[in-house]
């Protein structure tokens, strides 16, 4: 006893110096330069229990959905003395899908392992998100992700890089072969919560999405590594969705489609909700997409999305590099980003915007909702074996304008028969290569080639 007590004590000062570190709990209102800049301090967590405590085994077979449950029922009674942590210990620990709590840190030790279960009747079925309407993949309800955090603050999931494993393989044979009822399950989700922290810990194999915090405020994602095979349909690393004060860093994230997405609703629902993704900073993050975008931007974006600074990334290996997507019906905006400081590499498309994207809910979208896609800026880019280097194909109705780029150098393979593909859009190029289409050489559009630089709207001109 008294060396798990050690143990336990360790552990969790190593995790006061890592919140220390990547910023969790509460921000001190000063300004920065990007979202990942907020200074945050730490209220440390006085109690601590394992898993073990509450009979879970850690075998890989037994189910400890109750054991979770009830440790997690039972540090719900010390959210007012400050919150509390549950201790994972090494082991392989198979459950169902379960619910976190407010003022609760999940700590995976290293050679813990979360496993959710194969069995779709251990995962139960929830209503849409009202930004939504319906399920992404199939019309009516889905299933409830494996680790869920509703209306909560002060949430933390972190560890000494334990693993989340979704064993997602029988949900992508399910969906390649259209035998599911309901859309998949995501691995951790986190809906109307704020002031959550994922950091230190592996995610594997997720059935869809991998981390969706979805209405929420104030979310550090911070050295995580995320996988799932080339093969897996459409699972996708971080998705952002109706979410604002969000900062994505030092992250490592490899995916069947798309790493990170940023979203806010579909079509008249996402247009209904109103909530926009917003005030976002990724940072210093390594991405790869086998069938779809290192860095996507919608398709699903009705409520908006704005005031995005990428920057110090590598993306690689991937069907496209940076994408944004709409269509006819979507609505809302996608302005105000900023991309910088890119390292492209084996890319087939390095840019693109596109406004015919994805496919509708329902019949009932309003085909004259047209989306803005404007103030869009690229800058500081280096490109090796890239096949395209643009396609910005816009909306008649709602041309894509001022998409600025400027010192870019891209070097395209022997595969390509065109460089870059261009209607319905307009803006400026400075020091680009190879030479963009002349409908982003306008000059008399330079002016309206903003960026944010501070969360509180304030902008330069490039």
């Amino acid at each position: 006893m008294h060396e798990r007590s050690c143990h336990i004590f360790l552990n969790r000062v190593a995790l006061l110096l890592l919140l220390a570190l990547c910023n969790a709990i509460k921000v001190n209102g000063e300004e920065s330069n990007g979202q990942c800049f907020h200074k945050l301090t730490l209220d440390p967590r006085p109690h601590s229990v394992s898993i073990l405590e509450f009979g879970a085994v850690g075998d890989g077979k037994t189910l400890n959905t109750i054991a979770f449950q009830n440790a997690i029922f039972y540090l719900k009674s010390f959210a007012d003395k400050g919150g509390a942590q549950l201790y994972v210990p090494p082991g392989r620990w198979l459950t169902e899908s379960f619910n976190l709590t407010s003022h609760l840190t999940l700590f995976l030790e290293k050679g813990a392992v979360i496993l959710g279960s194969q069995d779709p009747s251990h995962w139960d079925i929830v209503e849409p998100l009202p930004s939504y309407g319906r399920g992404i993949e199939l019309p009516g309800g889905r299933y409830r992700s494996l680790v869920n955090g509703y209306m909560l603050r002060d949430v933390i999931i972190t560890g000494d890089n334990g693993t989340i494993d979704g064993q997602g393989s029988v949900w992508w044979e399910w969906f390649a072969s259209h035998s599911l009822n309901y859309s998949r399950p995501h691995l951790v989700e986190f809906v109307s919560s704020e002031y959550v922290l994922v950091s230190n810990i592996t995610l594997l194999n997720a059935p869809a999405y991998n981390i969706h915090p979805v209405y929420c405020s104030n979310v550090h994602i911070h050295n995580i590594s995320v996988y799932a095979p080339p093969g897996s349909p459409y699972t996708v690393g971080i998705v952002p969705d109706s979410s604002d004060n969000v900062c994505i860093e030092d992250c490592n994230i490899s995916m069947g489609h798309d790493a990170i997405a940023l979203k806010s609703g579909w079509d008249e629902y996402g247009i209904a909700y109103g909530r926009p993704t917003t005030n976002v900073h990724v940072r210093r993050v390594h991405l790869q997409s086998s069938s779809g975008s290192s860095l996507a931007f919608g398709s699903e974006m009705s409520g908006g999305i704005s005031n995005v600074q990428v920057e110090q990334v590598h993306l690689y290996n991937s069907l496209s590099g940076i994408e944004f997507r709409t269509a006819r019906g979507r609505g809302g905006y996608i302005k105000e980003i900023i991309v910088s400081d890119v390292d492209l590499l084996n890319m087939n498309t390095a840019f693109s915007a596109i406004g015919d994207y994805g496919f509708h809910p329902d019949d009932k979208f309003d085909p004259h909702a047209f989306p803005v896609l404007e103030k869009i800026t690229l800058q500081n880019i280096v490109g090796t074996n890239i096949t395209v280097a643009g396609n910005f194909t816009g909306i008649q109705e709602s041309p894509f304008t001022s998409i600025c780029l400027s010192n870019i150098s891209l070097s395209i393979n022997a595969a390509s028969s065109t460089s870059w593909v261009c209607s319905y859009v307009s803006g400026f190029s400075d020091s680009v290569f190879p030479e963009p289409c002349p409908d982003l050489e306008n000059s008399t559009t330079s002016s309206s080639c903003f960026f944010l630089l501070k969360p509180n709207g304030k902008a330069a001109v490039l």
